[in-house]
């Protein structure tokens, strides 16, 4: 069996993408780990789906440029909600930046919304679900 577990997500700094994900889009803080030499092991999840986010702070010029553009401008993440109209509020709320106003396709409804990086995210719920 083969299950995809986690991946990495390019950031400047850990506090700030830490405080970002966790107090702005309410990801669960799984792990904080100080690795040394000002490197962390920072894990977040989006809810109980099993899938996580490794914050990994730039070191290198290449990896500086990344940040914010993880898919060269398209869709980079998925969030799937149950409960959409009040996550989008919530959202808004906390200063989310959506760059459309939500609409129906034929999966369901979604919105795209840019994290504090310019990372292009869906939140989504599914017809199907």
């Amino acid at each position: 069996m083969i299950s995809f577990g986690m991946m990495a997500l390019v950031v400047d700094e850990y506090d700030k993408a830490l405080s970002y994900y966790r107090d702005v889009l309410g990801f669960t803080l799984i792990e904080d780990t100080d690795m040394g030499n000002e490197k962390r092991w920072v894990v977040l999840e989006p809810s109980s789906s099993g899938a996580r986010i490794l914050l990994a702070r730039a070191t290198t010029q290449e990896q500086r440029a990344a940040i914010g553009n993880a898919t060269g401008g398209r869709v980079a993440f998925f969030l799937y909600t149950t409960e959409f109209d009040e996550t989008y509020e919530r959202y808004l709320a906390r200063g989310v930046e959506f760059v459309e106003t939500p609409r129906h396709e034929t999966f369901g409804r979604v919105v795209v919304f840019a994290d504090c990086y310019g990372n292009k995210w869906d939140l989504i719920e599914s017809s199907e679900l």
